[in-house]
């Protein structure tokens, strides 16, 4: 599918030439900082000198207090603690922090995953039911629990108490906890509201540490692994996320937890890891747990102390993980045929698809992927326990969370963010339902947002590119949401001998602008322009740059998202 080309905001030129000139750097490097909200010299100092004293005060979070004075009475009191949390990166990490930094203080506590296919998200009555039947007077959940208004309340009547650690909006109605932590009430004056939800649960044991003057390291030990959550659950990497996940990848690099440790080395790279490789190389190993047996698996990894365990049950997911690729590889291509045999499915604005046997773990990454394909919102459903759930993914700029609210009273239950969230529906709303999304889709989405979109931060020269200019960018990272890899765009460029087809459809090819130094360049998945460049036609690219290692060897390459004729 062709992509669009959109030139962001490009910045006040007094201002891009003014912090140039602060700064001495190149004026595209001050442009993109401008775009980052980096306008002075000060500004530009806190972007690429984060400290963890940028981190925000914790109290400052709505019912913070109430947590830690009930936390410290359980302590004291020798209660039971069960620490509740979702079976994604995100939910497993933040059971993995909090259960590791309480049980400093504590033997009374445990831990609990709801398991996805029996239970479904968020909280659970089997796991209230367990709770009592084991003893325990506390439960503190982390990155679910805001919506649970019922299942809060049944704990109340079985004298069980709840702090709720979240990230997720709420509903119109808050549970009735002891405590509630979520940035997003509207209620809550934190000046950050876009942590995850392992970000809280970090801010919990930063606030329990405060109170009690214990020293930073109690809690600054857990960054590795607050930042595999800001980089799975694809929270934006500005502000209090930018500080964390730039100490946690130091973190990882340096001195990973044990768990991390042995992930990264059943993933074959050991060193040097980006937000990226986070995301494509770790989180899919975490998540395969949940996605296809037991969310504790990957949890009892993240909290191992010991290499050798360590190593065995890291062994164990990726074997998982393993299968789970191959049911999603499975998935994808029946959904695929599905979709291709029907034309009115074809024609749609929205994609809805069901099988009955769809393995409920893996349907998330096949929205994923539909949308990907087709590029429009899109539902994949499975049975379970008599109802149809599945996944809901988005196209960029489209709330699809305000969708199904609009379509909430054909829904069991729902709940997620604009892009991504997830849905239960009894089997006689699916056609009604498929029907109302599609109406309430079509009727809201701007026509230009169903053709997928390549965001240009700003016009270079190749000249321009040196040591110099890559040093300075690639200390913008870490890279992620409101702070994404910068896209250049170079106009006139030429061929500089065959372009070649590596990989499925990569195209590899070497270019030049005028009298510039030659730039070897990858192309993933444009292997159609092998036949349409011509060295002697000059044609625009745009392309982030990124540097290439080979054999200890270090070169600048340019990463080409697209290809435009001239």
């Amino acid at each position: 599918m062709e992509k669009r080309w959109a030139q962001i905001d490009q910045g006040d030129v007094e201002t891009c030439k003014t912090l140039a000139q602060e700064l001495n750097i190149d004026y595209a490097l001050a442009q993109l900082l401008v775009q980052r909200g980096v306008s002075n010299f000060e500004d530009a100092r806190y972007f690429f000198r984060p400290t963890l004293t940028q981190l925000h005060d914790p109290f400052l979070m709505k019912d913070m207090e109430k947590a830690i004075v009930r936390i410290t009475s359980a302590l004291q009191n020798n209660e039971r603690i069960l620490v509740y949390g979702d079976y994604d990166v995100d939910g497993t990490t933040s059971v993995a922090l909090t259960y590791s930094f309480f049980s400093q203080f504590t033997s009374e506590i445990a831990y609990y995953i709801p398991d996805r296919h029996l239970e479904g998200y968020g909280i659970s009555t089997t796991g209230i039911d367990f709770a009592k039947e084991n003893g325990f007077t506390l439960i503190i959940a982390l990155d679910c629990g805001i919506r649970s208004v019922d299942k809060i309340a049944y704990a109340n009547s079985l004298g069980i108490d709840f702090i709720i650690c979240d990230h997720h909006l709420p509903g119109d109605e808050l549970p009735n906890a002891t405590a509630v932590l979520d940035p997003k009430r509207e209620d809550c004056d934190y000046p950050f509201k876009e942590l995850s939800g392992c970000g809280i649960g970090f801010k919990l044991a930063q606030a329990y540490c405060q109170a009690n003057d214990l020293p930073d390291e109690k809690y600054e030990q857990y960054l590795d692994l607050c930042m595999v959550s800001i980089a799975a659950d694809i929270v934006p990497i500005v502000d209090e996320n930018r500080v964390m996940a730039h100490f946690g990848l130091i973190k990882l690099n340096e001195n990973p937890c044990c768990g991390l440790k042995a992930l990264m080395q059943i993933a074959g790279k050991t060193e040097s890891y980006t937000i990226t490789d986070v995301v494509f190389l770790l989180a899919p190993r975490i998540n395969a747990a949940g996605r296809m047996g037991d969310a504790k698996d990957a949890v009892k990894v993240l909290l191992s102390d010991e290499v050798v365990l360590a190593d065995e049950q890291s062994l164990f997911i990726n074997s998982q993980n393993t299968e789970r690729k191959s049911f999603d590889q499975n998935i994808t291509l029946e959904a695929l045929a599905i979709i291709e045999e029907s034309e009115l499915l074809r024609n749609r604005k929205t994609t809805v698809v069901y099988q009955q046997n769809w393995n409920k773990g893996v349907i998330g990454i096949v929205a994923s992927r539909l949308t990907e394909k087709y590029y429009r919102p899109t539902i994949v459903l499975t049975e379970s326990n008599g109802n149809y759930t599945g996944s809901a993914r988005s196209v960029v700029g489209y709330d699809l969370y305000e969708a199904l609210l609009s379509c909430s009273e054909l829904l069991e239950q729902f709940g997620g963010h604009k892009y991504a969230a997830g849905l239960t529906i009894k089997p006689e709303n699916l056609i009604p339902f498929s029907e109302k999304f599609e109406s309430v889709v079509a009727s809201t989405i701007s026509p230009n947002l169903l053709i997928p979109e390549i965001k240009i931060d700003c016009e270079i020269e190749l000249s321009q590119i040196d040591a110099k200019f890559y040093r300075v960018l690639a200390q913008m990272a870490p890279f992620g949401p409101q702070n994404m890899a910068p896209v250049f765009v170079s106009k006139g460029v030429t061929l500089v001998g065959p372009a070649q087809i590596v990989g499925t459809n990569h195209l590899k090819l070497s270019i030049k602008q005028q009298n510039s130094t030659i730039f070897e360049g990858i192309a993933f998945g444009l292997g159609e322009f092998e036949a349409k460049l011509d060295p002697n036609k000059t044609f625009s690219v745009c392309y982030t740059i990124e540097e290439n290692i080979w054999r200890d060897k270090k070169r600048l390459q340019l990463n080409i998202k697209g290809i435009k004729i001239d």
